[in-house]
């Protein structure tokens, strides 16, 4: 029998207590029968049948490193609108719709239209294997599939007024069980600075492994910005709005000083409740690697910061 040791955490992988209460109230909540069964299994279809994706090319701006196995890309995921442990929203994510699917781009822009979720599927995709590095210091090596953020953009023409981009995901209140307790103000709002969504390496992504998205890993369409904390890249999006000013995103309401605006990995930059230096790479238990700044894209991002002071700007 292995049997773990105090000092086998992470801090950052003990429950803390804000979302320890809300866990009890919402498994309470299930055993009344207030909240919907769990559908179990991964979703690797969506809710038109289509399955794998065509036409998919390799991407030039992909790590070497090996990705991570598939069953754990899949079945461990922060997705709190299914539920805040792990292991939840692969559980209860089958019953998110799909179909039909729409992404409104509006806001500071001179073509704001509405992009049908096939639409986006013809947009050129690539397959960009990405480091993912969550913020409770867990990390895992990712093979989207999308394209690039930038050329959705682009197709709406923003003005010289456009500083921000604000992405809503979606609020299914039947299907998304989460999102009956408080722990987020939702729907789930996150944002970047205009110029980090127009990087290269911030994609919009369409799929996994060949496949289309799994629902708990942010079906049909999520951002991913590779070089920031995982909770930036907001999944299942329906709205883009190109913004004047900083949007209010949901952590950084929800906990201003844990959780930044700008959320870039930095080892320099410690999170209240425990130490960024270091991570886990899923599924290795015992071993830790020392975090990269920029989680490793430093060469392509650190420009944008230049002059910043980025324990000032976390």
């Amino acid at each position: 029998m292995l049997i773990k040791r105090p000092t086998d955490y992470l801090p950052s992988e003990i429950t803390s207590e804000t979302v320890y209460r809300r866990r009890r109230e919402f498994v309470k909540a299930a055993a009344a029968g207030t909240i919907l069964g769990a559908t179990g299994g991964t979703a690797r279809a969506d809710d038109s049948g289509l399955r794998q994706l065509a036409n998919v090319a390799a991407s030039p701006l992909s790590t070497f490193e090996k990705p991570t196995a598939d069953k754990y890309v899949t079945h461990y995921n922060n997705y709190y609108e299914f539920g805040t442990d792990k292991s939840d929203p692969v559980q209860h994510a089958g019953r998110l719709k799909t179909r039909p699917w729409t992404v409104a781009v509006e806001g500071e822009c001179r073509k704001p239209r509405t992009f049908a979720i096939e639409e986006l599927l013809k947009f050129p995709l690539q397959e960009r294997v990405y480091r993912l590095r969550c913020v409770e210091a867990w990390s895992m090596v990712v093979p989207w599939i999308g394209f690039e953020l930038g050329a959705l953009l682009r197709q709406v023409e923003p003005t010289g007024n456009a500083k921000f981009v604000e992405f809503t995901t979606a609020y299914q209140p039947d299907a998304m069980i989460g999102v009956r307790l408080p722990v987020l103000d939702w729907p789930y709002v996150e944002g970047l600075r205009m110029d980090e969504a127009m990087h290269p390496l911030a994609i919009l992504a369409v799929g996994l492994y060949g496949e289309v998205l799994p629902n708990q890993n942010g079906a049909p369409i999520r951002v991913v910005v590779p070089w920031k904390y995982g909770f930036k890249s907001a999944k299942s999006i329906v709205r883009i709005r190109l913004a004047g000013k900083q949007p209010s995103t949901a952590w950084e309401k929800a906990s201003p000083r844990e959780y930044g605006f700008y959320s870039n990995v930095n080892p320099n930059v410690d999170h209240p409740r425990w130490s960024q230096q270091r991570e886990r790479r899923i599924p290795e238990f015992f071993a830790r690697r020392d975090t990269v700044i920029f989680n490793g894209y430093g060469d392509q991002v650190a420009q944008l910061y230049a002059g910043m002071d980025l324990k000032k700007y976390f």
